[in-house]
């Protein structure tokens, strides 16, 4: 956890904020007292189904049209 000044902050706060885009967590501190915190935001993971709904929705998938495989070699009852 990187600890800056204001100043450095404030001179800085691009660069900061790229790091903390990367995970990093960094304190601002006042006369070397902590006053703030920059951390990332947690980033959110998105289900299948919520990625494939807005697909259905105009108008489904093609997926053998998309994808070819060799479905004879394959023993499903496995």
């Amino acid at each position: 956890m990187k600890r800056v000044a204001i100043a450095e902050a404030k001179a800085h706060f691009s660069a900061l904020v790229e790091r903390v885009e990367g995970g990093e967590e960094i304190v601002i501190a006042r006369r070397g007292k902590p006053v703030a915190r920059l951390v990332p935001e947690p980033r959110t993971r998105r289900a299948a189904v919520d990625v494939f709904r807005a697909a259905w929705e105009l108008g489904g998938l093609d997926l053998p049209g998309i994808i070819e495989l060799p479905l004879d070699d394959v023993d499903l009852d496995r």
